[in-house]
């Protein structure tokens, strides 16, 4: 675990957001014909349709994501499909809380 990563990955708006809808996928995305939303992820065409931008930017977002180990993705045929670490995430959190 890389503080400094973890931290500039947090400090995008774009990113805290698509972390927040992937901690209830059901909650922020309609069901998928491939992948389950809980057990496989959220596709990131979905990804991108929500947050507004253009696919390039939200796969940025996705890739420093992925590089921090806050998300990790899945490929199901075609698509990528992007789920919370989230036992890495209170982990990194703990860590970083001690270090203030």
């Amino acid at each position: 675990m890389n503080p400094d990563i973890i931290l500039k990955a947090l400090a995008n708006e774009s990113r805290l957001q698509i972390l927040h809808w992937l901690k209830q996928p059901t909650k922020y995305f309609p069901p998928q014909v491939y992948g389950d939303l809980t057990k496989d992820g959220v596709c990131g065409i979905y990804i991108v349709e929500k947050l507004g931008l253009s696919a390039p930017t939200v796969s940025e977002h996705l890739r420093v994501l992925t590089f921090a180990g806050l998300i990790r993705g899945k490929r199901i045929r075609q698509w990528t499909f992007y789920k919370r670490e989230d036992k890495f995430i209170r982990q990194s959190l703990a860590a970083i809380s001690k270090m203030m």
